[in-house]
């Protein structure tokens, strides 16, 4: 490129030559940067003419007081999000107010972190950007090379009219805020990613559920009466054609161990749906799974295959299992697969069969993952 001259008709402007240009200091280039994009300076104050005045530590205190904030308000989320009792208790357990507050405080913590920071980044533009009135002329297209050369330039000449370089408490304090809030946005990305969900092979807790059976014990199936140490195991007789009813796995170890019998209601993939079609109802059942149901009683994952909800609603003319979150549709009749909706995998069958006692039992856990589909997921 060489030394030319650009501008409007009449203003003829002089281009540097590239040698012109590297000896130039970078205030020249801040002020060239100005005369290429036609800009026109008509007021230009600083806010603080004289450096070091107390009006400017008042200010510069200011600012820092609400990076420092937002960096203790980072801290407190991390710690928070880490360790903060976060297991679900009910109202009626020790620890329930501890529980509670968990999502506000996390929330809380998050959202002044983001609002201190916002906060004293304003500020810091409100108390030290110098007052100036420009005017631009506007122009279509790209900017030419030497346009893009100095951008750098008149950003660095920005930075010295703010001081920022001088203002070591600001800029600590705006640095311990941004990688505090980074750290925590990073924190709660990656510690979903932490827990290893294979760790444990076939007994992974993806691959197994309430249901599994240990050698010599029976797995019964018990309905919730409401009353935590009432078992009610469920027999034949207890449901009505066109029936169904929500059932848990229950074990004689676990009669009179309440913390036992309250994680076998709370597991997300223990709740097992068993119904009752109508004598003579014609049914199709998977290849593999021909023997899972007793009769007319068959027994299904509760828990939908698209998103997770509770599929807690059935039609007993059309032998419809729904799912009133997205409104998935199985059909009871051919092995639950789904009919409607957005759900693509059949809810698993719990094989099951009635005991010597009379009351329903499993006969193994479910063959193949609970709830939605992942990648992983066996054939």
């Amino acid at each position: 490129m060489s030394a030319g001259s650009t501008g409007t008709a009449g203003e003829a402007r002089h281009l540097p030559s590239p040698e012109e240009l590297e000896q130039m200091s970078p205030e020249e280039l801040a002020r060239l940067a100005a005369e290429l994009d036609e800009v026109e300076i008509v007021h230009l104050g600083k806010k603080f003419p004289i450096p070091g005045t107390r009006a400017e530590k008042r200010a510069e205190r200011s600012v820092a007081l609400w990076f420092t904030l937002a960096a203790l308000s980072a801290v407190a989320f991390i710690v928070a999000f880490i360790a903060w009792p976060h297991e679900y208790r009910s109202p009626f357990e020790a620890g329930y107010t501890m529980y509670s507050l968990y999502t506000p405080v996390v929330g809380a913590t998050f959202g002044f972190a983001v609002l201190a920071l916002g906060i004293g980044v304003i500020a810091y533009v409100k108390k030290f950007f110098p007052d100036e009135v420009s005017v631009q002329q506007r122009h279509d297209g790209p900017s030419d090379e030497i346009a893009r050369r100095t951008l750098m330039a008149q950003l660095t000449e920005a930075g010295k009219e703010t001081g920022i370089a001088r203002r070591s408490l600001i800029k600590r304090s705006a640095g311990a805020a941004a990688g505090l809030f980074g750290l925590g946005v990073g924190v709660a990305a990656l510690a979903p990613l932490i827990r290893n969900p294979w760790k444990g092979g076939d007994e992974a807790a993806l691959w197994v559920t309430g249901w599994r059976h240990a050698p010599g014990e029976t797995v019964y199936l018990r309905r919730d009466t409401g009353v935590l140490g009432e078992i009610s195991r469920v027999r034949p007789e207890d449901m009505e054609p066109g029936a169904m009813e929500t059932v848990f796995p229950f074990r004689e170890s676990e009669r009179g161990n309440d913390e036992a019998l309250l994680h076998a209601q709370r597991a997300s993939d223990n709740p097992v749906m068993l119904i009752r079609l109508r004598p003579g109802t014609p049914t199709i059942k998977r290849k593999g799974q021909e023997d899972f149901n007793y009769g007319d009683f068959y027994a299904f994952s509760k828990i939908c295959t698209h998103l997770g909800c509770p599929t807690s609603l059935y039609e007993a003319q059309t032998n419809r299992i729904l799912c009133p979150c997205h409104q998935s549709q199985f059909l009871a009749t051919e092995y639950a697969k789904p009919v409607f909706g957005p759900a693509t995998r059949a809810l698993p069958q719990l094989p099951i069969t009635v005991n010597s006692e009379g009351y329903f039992v499993a006969r193994s856990d479910f063959i193949e993952a609970v709830g939605p589909a992942f990648w992983e997921r066996r054939p």
